[in-house]
């Protein structure tokens, strides 16, 4: 039961969020008699017919910047968090310990003639 509480919570704010100019077309729709008396421009203008639309479309204009700017500030948010604040420096020290090895001890040298290692012959 919880668990489709917050499936249907979180599917309504995904759908808000993105239908939010229906929902203020629905709402002017709704209130369109209010709204045009209340708040119309174009109201000593009969002749016009604006009926408020003058209202409903400053409203969906108010609403597009308002995605836009939201947009704008996540990715800004984004941005920043990828990058890193400070620049990174790497220092790397050298080792300066040296190490001294003792010459090797052959004890049966090889003898350096082999037939499958001949140097290649020259053609004058």
């Amino acid at each position: 039961m919880y668990k489709r509480l917050v499936v249907i919570v979180l599917l309504a704010s995904l759908f808000g969020s993105n239908m939010s100019a229906y929902f203020i077309y629905v709402g002017f729709e709704v209130n369109q008699k209010q709204l045009t008396e209340k708040f119309c421009v174009n109201k000593n203008r009969p002749w016009m017919h604006c009926n408020g639309k003058c209202y409903l479309m400053k409203k969906l204009k108010q609403a597009e910047e308002k995605e836009k700017k939201q947009e704008r500030e996540s990715q800004r948010a984004a941005f920043q968090l990828a990058m890193p604040c400070a620049p990174v420096a790497f220092h790397f020290t050298p080792i300066l310990s040296e190490r001294h090895y003792s010459p090797a001890k052959v004890e049966n040298p090889i003898s350096g003639h082999s037939s499958i290692f001949q140097p290649p012959k020259q053609s004058c």
